[in-house]
């Protein structure tokens, strides 16, 4: 690879990492082809970012020139993991980084290792020259906890990199780990934005929704769950299993909802507030029915979970409503909600609350009852007319019939999406 090349190379990286169209994997992977395009004689490459994520400490890639061994991405749960903590221990990155080095060269054809087993074993597997690189993001008080960006190149040429390849190699690491943040930051707002506002307020919102007037009217079918006899529960738990129950169910709510492709909008305590919304009103009430269907049998689960473990197991009623609502920026210009609001929104709630009046699990109104069709709609009987309080017409409620709650019906099958295995960091 010459200057010419590095410098081309160089600006496509800044290039991508403005335009932020591509993600971390397709930059690394389109970073390795260009530079061995370029004669850059690449064997093996290792990226890796720290991460601000939930379960995941940071992400990593490698690249290998051999067929046998494709491109790959990785996440690493870092200090949860004892192996892995003892696995990075041993890493050269953490010693650079202990050293406050940002480079570190191994020439493998002289024995070179520095005494890291990672190191030898890419000496065992060929290698002939080793070549890492290790720049901050975040500094800290201490060195376990400062976020970087690694790299490691390493090549199978015999003499292993040329002058010119390490001074390549050097002037375009810093442009891959500013091209490659750029896109984490992407997708850590656009997680961010979807865990704490929802998956589609979320998008919305990262789309240029954030004016204070950007509302508009929807119709919509509205879910309001809460665990049964929290308050007792709350006064009856030990204090430190009260936030693991609320997170338990929680989980077992919102797992419902997403999978039948609804919305969570809104945590209150205890309480979930969500929409299913579609241009066909029949198709968002048969996705809440399947929501709970698949909520009844996750909360089986986590039931006898939490009994093995000796842990107090709860319930969760439900209030299902259809209506319309305003969705929108709720709030003034400089503290914005992106939410529901209308009458339909405290109809729903007030529906939830009735379960306990009832003895049911599940509530539903008439306006969300008559939108079910065929056998969905012959499976809700009525309980009755209720005066809610702070509607002003009563309303009658239906619920699931009886004898088919108690012989079970059948869900539809549920699509489960793929997870990508966690392993410690190198």
């Amino acid at each position: 690879m010459d200057t010419r090349d590095c410098n081309t190379i160089a600006a496509w990286l800044a290039e991508a990492g403005l335009l932020g169209i591509r993600d971390e994997a397709s930059l690394t992977q389109a970073f390795c082809e260009r530079c061995v395009e370029a004669g850059l004689p690449l064997g093996k490459v290792f990226v890796m970012i720290d991460t601000l994520h939930p379960m995941y400490e940071a992400r990593a890639y490698f690249w290998d020139e051999g067929p046998e061994n494709p491109f790959r991405e990785e996440e690493y749960v870092g200090s949860r993991d004892p192996e892995g903590t003892a696995q990075w221990s041993r890493s050269p990155f953490l010693q650079m980084l202990r050293r406050r080095e940002t480079s570190l060269r191994c020439r493998l054809e002289h024995g070179e290792t520095h005494g890291y087993s990672a190191i030898q074993e890419l000496c065992d597997a060929g290698q002939t020259d080793y070549l890492a690189f290790v720049y901050r993001t975040r500094q800290a008080v201490r060195v376990e906890d400062v976020d970087a960006f690694y790299a490691r190149f390493t090549t199978a040429r015999p003499g292993g990199f040329s002058d010119v390849d390490v001074a390549c190699l050097a002037q375009l690491t810093p442009h891959l780990g500013l091209a490659i943040r750029s896109a984490a930051q992407t997708r850590l707002t656009k997680t961010l934005a979807e865990a704490y506002l929802g998956r589609d307020a979320g998008r919305r919102v990262l789309s240029g929704a954030i004016r204070h007037d950007a509302v508009r009217r929807i119709r919509a079918v509205l879910w309001y769950s809460d665990i049964t006899g929290y308050t007792h529960l709350s006064e009856s738990v030990q204090a430190d299993q009260l936030i693991p129950l609320i997170n338990d169910y929680a989980e077992a709510v919102i797992g419902a909802v997403k999978s039948a492709g609804g919305d969570v909008l809104k945590l209150i305590g205890d309480g979930v507030l969500a929409m299913f919304t579609s241009s066909r009103p029949e198709h968002a009430c048969r996705a809440a029915i399947d929501a709970e269907h698949d909520l009844r049998l996750r909360l089986g689960q986590l039931a006898r979970r939490r009994k093995t473990e000796g842990l107090p197991v709860a319930d969760i009623h439900l209030g299902l409503h259809a209506g319309d609502v305003f969705y929108g920026n709720i709030g003034t210009p400089d503290r914005l909600d992106f939410t529901v609001v209308g009458q339909a929104v405290n109809e729903v709630s007030r529906i939830s609350d009735m379960c306990h009046s009832t003895g049911r699990n599940m509530l539903c109104s008439s306006e969300f009852a008559d939108l079910l069709l065929g056998e969905e709609r012959d499976k809700l009987v009525s309980v009755g007319r209720f005066a809610l309080k702070g509607v002003g017409k009563a309303k009658e409620l239906f619920t699931l019939d009886p004898s088919l709650a108690a012989a079970g019906t059948t869900p539809k099958k549920m699509t489960t999406s793929r997870r990508r295995a966690s392993v410690a960091r190198p």
